[in-house]
């Protein structure tokens, strides 16, 4: 081989590895201030969870963009997307009488429907949790406060009106992480059965948004 094809050689293999040491810059957290940008509120209490330990939180959330920022999620059919609202509108009529139930229906609907949008399943929430938190940081934080709430105990009869409020705070948060998943072009809503059953419907949604 003559000393101009070994030169050649060098240089492409040299090429190649600069090339791949571009993509990697530039398809990796940017350090401290992509990962803020990109996880928003969820990266200042990973850092809390942490004590303060900001190298320790962000080698956390660069794992989990590693695992799960190529994930590409898939479109709702609108018959799938009118069905998800109808089960989110049943979850918050439900809020008056069961507050419970309500925020149990409202953490299985966001499981069902992450998983339908290519995450993965929830019935592993930690890993379907750190998929979200990569692609909806913002608002993933509602989906962890349902998951709770519905997973926690009830409390004492005396504790029933601040469990309930968290409880409302909570299905409110989450709804911010239900708009994200719908995605874009929502279908039609569906339409109350009377005018008693919209006028209970608004009442519904003034409540869990005042608190009243």
């Amino acid at each position: 081989m003559s000393t101009g094809v070994i030169i050649a050689l060098i240089v492409v293999g040299v090429a190649v590895v600069v090339a791949a040491g571009l993509f990697a810059a530039r398809t990796a957290p940017r350090g401290g201030r992509g990962l803020r940008r990109r996880f928003g509120p969820e990266y200042e209490r990973v850092v809390a969870r942490h004590d303060g330990d900001t190298k320790a939180a962000e080698r956390e959330l660069a794992e989990r963009v590693r695992q799960h920022g190529s994930l590409r999620t898939h479109p709702l059919e609108p018959a799938a997307r009118e069905r998800y609202e109808a089960r989110w509108a049943d979850a918050q009529e439900r809020f008056v009488e069961s507050p419970q139930d309500a925020v149990a229906e409202a953490d299985l609907v966001l499981a069902d429907l992450a998983r339908e949008r290519g995450f993965p399943d929830g019935g592993q929430y930690e890993e379907q949790f750190a998929a979200l938190s990569v692609h909806h940081g913002p608002h993933v934080h509602g989906y962890r406060r349902v998951h709770r709430a519905a997973h926690a105990r009830t409390g004492r009869a005396e504790e029933s009106r601040a469990g309930t409020e968290e409880l409302r705070a909570a299905m409110v948060e989450a709804r911010a992480l239900f708009g994200d998943l719908l995605g874009p072009g929502r279908g039609p809503r569906r339409r109350p059965e009377d005018p008693a059953a919209h006028k209970r419907h608004g009442a519904l949604k003034g409540r869990l948004a005042k608190g009243s």
